[in-house]
């Protein structure tokens, strides 16, 4: 049995001359359907509210304003849903709508409830249809296109792989709308090529939206030991063939020794409210020598924050080296600076559990 996370971009869903949004789907479903029959389990993310609520109401240019495209979420989420609800039911499959915001699964006991909640659904052989909820949210409208999220749930049920489907055959070393030499990458083999890419993408305008939010995912994914797969799926057909087992655009290949899913959540579900900055000394001792951080390898901090709220983790050039839970707060962390005791022990900061490194 595999454990698929399937992300379908908007891009994607949208309907054309030949096929309704309602075909697209509708093929999609037949091969979800199918792979579910031979025994695996699916979770889907799914973009689409926005266009398909601007096409409700006829709107010829998609909204600029946040708070528009929010209402067009609210009129479109519906409409998703039930074409997905009409598309599985013809397969003999339930549907459940997860709505999740970045904000809600920051916070831990929130991510244990959207896993546990997805684990018993597919349990029950119930195919999730997750979206950011944009009505309340406003990074995925701004920022995500769902890659992100797809990767955080993929990593909360410790999927065995995850697939971004998108509207390019592979994954390519600059843009290939551009530059006609531009090669394709069918592999990204380790973390090392990973963040080459991301940095040689963030360098070029190929470095912005779709792409960018994909080598995240795919980043978040395998340091979880995840494969992740990035393929067209404008040929509904490419996903029967991921889902066979067949080697379809670019694979990214799970990291051998994952960070498992705790570390995981504290590296890439959080979001710090505040920053510590350590001295030399603490630095090494945290990225070298699996210690904890204590108060007296602290120089400065940024930020008001009260005890268990997550933090960055600072060397002495301002370049984040970790993140993690803060055991006290930052005016005690202040005093604790300037105080002139010379009482033997230091204060446990963030203990080493809750603790992970970011910039390896």
């Amino acid at each position: 049995m595999t454990t698929w996370v399937i992300k379908i971009g908007t891009s994607l869903l949208r309907g054309n001359d030949e096929y309704t949004t309602f075909d697209i789907i509708n093929n999609y479903c037949s091969y979800i359907s199918r792979a579910q029959k031979n025994g695996d389990k699916v979770i889907l993310v799914s973009s689409g509210a926005v266009g398909l609520g601007c096409h409700k109401m006829s709107f010829k240019l998609r909204p600029k304003e946040i708070i528009s495209l929010q209402a067009s979420a609210a009129i479109g989420q519906l409409h998703l849903m039930a074409l997905y609800e009409k598309a599985m039911s013809r397969f003999g499959y339930t549907v459940a709508q997860i709505l999740l915001t970045r904000s809600e699964l920051g916070s831990r006991n929130s991510y244990k409830s959207a896993s546990q909640t997805l684990k018993k659904l597919i349990e029950w052989d119930v195919i999730p249809i997750v979206n950011e909820n944009d009505i309340t949210s406003n990074e995925e409208l701004k920022y995500g296109d769902n890659d992100t999220l797809s990767a955080l749930v993929a990593t909360a049920i410790s999927a065995d792989q995850l697939i971004l489907l998108t509207d390019i055959d592979h994954l390519y070393s600059s843009d290939p709308k551009t530059n006609s030499k531009a090669r394709p990458i069918k592999d990204i083999n380790n973390s090392k090529e990973l963040n080459k890419l991301e940095l040689a993408n963030e360098q070029t305008t190929w470095g912005t939206g779709g792409i960018k939010t994909k080598l995240t995912a795919a980043k978040i994914a395998t340091e979880s030991g995840i494969k992740v797969q990035l393929a067209d799926g404008r040929v509904p057909e490419t996903l029967g063939d991921l889902l066979e087992g067949k080697r379809v655009g670019t694979v990214f290949h799970p990291h051998p020794n994952p960070i498992g899913n705790r570390k995981s959540w504290l590296a890439h579900a959080i979001k710090p409210v505040g920053e510590i900055y350590l001295d030399d000394g603490a630095s090494e001792a945290i990225t070298n020598k699996g210690a904890s951080l204590l108060l007296v390898g602290v120089k400065k901090i940024n930020g008001d924050f009260i005890s268990n709220q997550p933090v960055k983790v600072l060397n002495t050039e301002g370049e984040e080296i970790a993140k993690g839970i803060c055991s006290m707060s930052s005016d005690a962390i202040k005093i604790g600076i300037n105080s002139t005791s010379s009482a033997t022990g230091s204060p446990l900061v963030i203990h080493r559990d809750v603790l992970v490194l970011t910039n390896e």
